[in-house]
């Protein structure tokens, strides 16, 4: 074994322990999560537009309504106009995951909860400095906690 693949697997061992997943099957996560959640976070549904609202702290940090994982800063939303929340960046690199969404035939950027994989909304290029990308956001899909 070489001193990269060493360190490789400690650095993925570190990464497992800390970073839990949960995995739980959709008939689990129907019994725990009320229908309207259930339905955005794990059959990929949205909310209509405008129909939600987040709360406004500036200070705060929103975490994922399914598993309470940390997801973004409250100093990273900004007002896109397009009636979800919309974020700058997640509030760490692993907080999300991302993968190829082609459901409303368009080629788009999914993200998920990188704890539960519970589905959050989109990933877009047109969102201001300093990224330059606009996480749109279920509201359904967000808890604020200060």
């Amino acid at each position: 074994m070489s001193r990269s693949e060493t360190i490789r697997d400690v650095i993925l061992a570190y990464y497992n322990e800390t970073m839990k997943k949960i995995k739980k099957n959709n008939e689990e996560w129907r019994k725990e999560l009320d229908p309207d959640l259930f339905h955005i976070a794990f059959e990929r549904g949205t909310e209509a537009p405008f129909s939600k609202t987040l709360t406004p702290s500036k200070d705060g940090i929103h975490r994922c309504s399914v598993c309470s994982n940390e997801l973004f800063s409250a100093k990273t939303k900004f007002e896109s106009g397009t009636g979800w929340p919309s974020f700058y960046e997640p509030i760490t690199p692993d907080a999300v995951e991302y993968s190829e969404d082609r459901s409303l035939g368009v080629v788009r950027t999914e993200i998920t909860c990188g704890q539960c994989g519970a589905h959050l909304g989109h990933v877009f290029d047109d969102g201001p400095k300093p990224t330059g990308k606009r996480y749109c956001v279920n509201c359904v899909s967000l808890q604020s906690k200060k």
